[in-house]
């Protein structure tokens, strides 16, 4: 199936985003048998039913003018990012400075491929990470998914 590039869709839909005062997260299209294009959003205190339904019906109208499957079928979804997220932009790096993190890497570093840490600094290129033992610089390509790390209070 023919779809026009996630760029283009998230082009199209920012000015609705930045209307609604929702930031635009990220944007997916699944082929298959039910193909889906889903869009992740958030917001300042998070997301719930009612703002992605507001968004779903602010953006209809324009993915319909902009038919992102070129006259093919698929399924809409709007969504939260969820909690567990990956950072996938600077602000998501940014505003978790100070907190802590889960960090998964593609190699082992000192014989670990999960820890968690605290996120002391990020410059586009690298991240610096601060555990029990010490502080540490670690290139972003190293690093298959940092998120804010989840904790529970019983």
């Amino acid at each position: 199936m023919k779809v026009t590039s996630i760029e283009e869709i998230k082009n199209a839909l920012q000015p609705i985003a930045n209307e609604l005062n929702v930031e635009l997260v990220d944007v997916e299209f699944k082929q298959g048998r039910e193909p889906a294009l889903t869009v992740f959003i958030d917001t300042e205190t998070g997301v719930d039913l009612n703002t992605c339904e507001t968004f779903h019906r602010a953006i209809d109208p324009v993915l319909d003018e902009l038919d992102p499957t070129f006259g093919a079928p698929y399924t809409l979804n709007v969504s939260s990012p969820g909690l567990d997220r990956a950072f996938k932009t600077a602000r998501d790096f940014e505003r978790n400075i100070g907190k802590k993190v889960e960090v998964k890497l593609f190699a082992p570093l000192k014989g670990k491929k999960f820890f968690e840490a605290e996120l002391v600094a990020y410059d586009g290129n690298c991240v610096m990470l601060k555990d029990e033992k010490s502080e540490f610089k670690l290139e972003i390509n190293k690093i298959a998914k940092i998120n804010k790390a989840i904790t529970f209070d019983f």
